[in-house]
């Protein structure tokens, strides 16, 4: 399996907690659609690797895209590479930035799932977090979707901000719900270096949630997820039955995935070939130099070596749906079950991991301790 995605570096207001890549600056479109064009012909010569069952806009915001201007990549896109009939083509969405004729476009021109920004229903929390969006903008951006036809709708949620206490996160838990989505993500609120947020808690404006509070707010979103029929198939990504994000899980299982845009990053491993990774320069102004030239705006470049792709797969499986040790096996020749036997052990009898049918998967208190349990198995 194989993936697209593509990184749009617009938005409208960027998010204080925010670190991906993106401008608020909406008058280089012009030039970067050019270029992401220019780049989709470069990367052309992968068009005989095999077939791409998933594309992925993401940001920024592409829901600022035209339907134009999204028909016009799409089209471009199938005439250059391979892609499935019954691909997932997914675009991330702020409320706010569509309505309901850009939504109908949307899904006349094949997207097929939404990936909603939503974050919190909670109007203090959404000022808090500098969205453009209040709460009743949220349902009507999820009504608006299943009004034009989507039937595959997730939505991203955030906790652990200053102050949140269970009561209102389960709010937010319950009114999801009552939106009927197909996929809830739920993340942490992380303070990255370089944001705003990061340099509120440094200035001791905001005082960031405590490890064990936030460690409550994430049990307590394991067990209402799963009471309501959800499968947690990812440490922060719940599913109804048959609503994985593919996009997302081949990232997980480690497949191959080609990125476009600012700040984009690639991944690409076959038989006779050694595994690459590459990223793209994360400047727009750069990104359409560079592609005027008709070079690729790559900024760095790496072979993997068998450790360090042994490494990702044994820290992406644990995160997802487990490592398989047969295919451990097979792949890199490491009987890990034996040379890890202490620490799995330990970790068994503490109902951290579980183990059957040769996979090896954390269980719900597992994931509370996911990185420490990924660096003292991957150490």
């Amino acid at each position: 399996m194989a993936s697209l995605y593509f990184h749009i570096p617009f938005c409208e207001k960027k998010c204080l907690y925010c670190d991906f890549y993106s401008i608020e600056n909406l008058s280089p479109m012009g030039d970067f659609l050019t270029a992401l064009h220019r780049e989709i012909d470069l990367c052309a010569e992968f068009s005989g690797r095999g077939e791409f069952e998933t594309v992925f806009f993401g940001g920024g915001t592409p829901s600022l895209l035209a339907p134009l201007q999204l028909e016009k990549i799409l089209s471009h896109l199938h005439d250059t590479f391979p892609i499935t009939r019954d691909a997932e083509v997914t675009v991330e969405t702020n409320p706010g930035t569509v309505t309901k004729e850009k939504l109908s476009a949307y899904r006349s021109l094949g997207v097929n799932r939404l990936s909603i920004g939503i974050q919190s229903f909670h109007e203090d929390e959404l000022k808090f977090l500098s969205r453009i969006h209040d709460s009743a903008q949220a349902k009507e951006c999820v009504r608006l979707a299943r009004e034009v036809g989507f039937e595959n709708v997730s939505i991203d949620l955030i906790y652990g901000l200053p102050g949140q206490t269970r009561k209102r996160w389960e709010q937010n838990l319950r009114t999801a719900l009552h939106l009927n989505p197909q996929h809830i993500s739920a993340y942490g609120l992380i303070v990255e270096d370089g944001t705003p947020l990061a340099r509120m808690v440094q200035a001791r404006l905001v005082s960031p949630m405590p490890a064990d509070d936030e460690a409550e707010l994430y049990e307590c979103t394991m067990n209402f997820m799963e009471a309501h029929g959800f499968e947690h198939y990812e440490v922060s990504n719940y599913a109804r039955s048959g609503f994985r994000s593919r996009h997302n899980y081949n990232y997980w299982r480690h497949g191959n995935y080609l990125g476009f845009g600012p700040s984009a990053h690639s991944f690409w491993s076959e038989r006779g070939e050694k595994p690459r990774r590459w990223c793209n320069i994360a400047n727009v102004s750069h990104y359409c130099r560079k592609l005027k030239m008709n070079e690729l705006p790559i900024v760095t470049e790496e072979e993997l070596s068998c450790d360090q792709l042994l490494t990702e797969r044994i820290f992406l499986g644990l995160r997802c749906d487990g490592v398989n040790l047969d295919r451990l096996r097979n792949d890199f020749g490491d009987d890990f079950r034996a040379t890890h036997s202490m620490i799995i052990d330990a970790l068994l009898a503490a109902q951290a991991l579980t183990f059957d049918a040769q996979s090896l998967r954390l269980t719900s208190k597992g994931y509370l301790v996911c990185d420490e349990i990924c660096a003292r198995l991957i150490a």
